[in-house]
């Protein structure tokens, strides 16, 4: 397993003998344990009772969730709802047969919708704080846990890249990518039943360096998309400790939409088509059409943010 420059052939995660430990499951739960320690120093800093940040973490992995997997679902497969909607919302699919899939397929522009949508009940009834108040605290988290989503995707070797020159030292050959595999079987090709032993055959074994060298190098759209999460989390970490930016209300709020939806809208232009309905409008990708209003609602707030302080 090599990285960025030839080859990504990871296994899918973590074989325990007992459990497998996936890698994409495994950057979750970093993802939702970081953002808990951010939050709990940010508590602290405002005198709240850590007692309040149990219920707001079960809230946001409730609402991050079910919003992705929706999100999902209506923005790129409505079709599940009338032809397998069990697999809307549980870790397999039963069409054409069934198979254990983990919660695949999650958009974030649904998750920001359920994260809104659910920080304002919490707002009312837990913090009895104002909805921006909380939002100004809880997106340097979600920013954070953005960064090792993309990152699972990474090693899942999913939402990857247009091709590339191998040439180029970004370039990343996934050797697992679903595109090149539709329709070919890398346990027929290679004669081995294992396919996680087959993949690696392939890469080592040089009777399969044909079959290695037709899968083509891709951007690893994934990490530039990781890369610009960082800079959105710190920029967001730095204005919360480091500024006034917390005492005026909607402006680290609309900052997290206005930088990390222009992340997504920029990266889009490399990223492979995820479907959804951009044939019917055309120019831009799903993504990218999605992320439009995102950025508006941001610039808004910024803007809003100017006359508003908290009282």
């Amino acid at each position: 397993m090599h990285l960025l420059g030839i080859v990504w052939n990871p296994s899918e995660g973590i074989d325990l003998g007992f459990f497998m430990v996936r890698y994409y499951s495994l950057m979750f739960v970093i993802a939702f344990g970081l953002g808990w320690y951010i939050m709990k120093h940010i508590f602290q800093n405002e005198n709240e009772p850590i007692e309040k940040l149990d219920s707001l973490f079960i809230w946001t992995v409730i609402a991050t969730l079910l919003g992705a997997r929706l999100g999902h679902v209506l923005f790129y497969q409505p079709e599940l709802f009338s032809q397998d909607p069990i697999s809307v919302f549980l870790p397999f699919k039963t069409q054409p047969s069934f198979q254990f899939t983990g919660f695949s397929g999650l958009a974030s522009h649904g998750a920001a919708i359920a994260i809104i949508i659910f920080m304002y009940y919490f707002s009312k009834k837990v913090m009895k704080r104002p909805l921006l108040w909380v939002l100004d605290r809880v997106v340097i988290p979600v920013a954070s846990g953005a960064i090792f989503v993309r990152l699972g995707n990474f090693f899942n070797s999913e939402i990857y890249g247009h091709t590339t020159s191998g040439e180029n030292f970004y370039g990343v050959k996934f050797v697992r990518e679903d595109e090149f595999w539709a329709g070919r079987n890398v346990e027929q090709i290679t004669g081995i039943e294992n396919s996680n032993a087959a993949f690696h055959a392939l890469e080592n074994n040089a009777q399969f360096s044909d079959v290695l060298a037709a899968i083509p190098f891709r951007h690893p759209s994934q990490l530039y998309e990781a890369f610009g999460y960082i800079f959105v989390f710190l920029v967001l970490f730095y204005g919360y400790w480091k500024t006034d930016m917390k005492e005026k209300q909607g402006l680290l709020f609309g900052l997290f939409l206005v930088l990390l939806f222009t992340v997504r809208f920029i990266v889009e232009f490399v990223k492979e088509s995820q479907g959804g309905f951009e044939s019917a409008l055309g120019l831009l990708s799903t993504g990218q059409w999605l992320s439009i209003p995102f950025i508006i609602v941001g610039l808004f707030f910024i803007i809003r943010a100017k006359k508003e302080t908290y009282i």
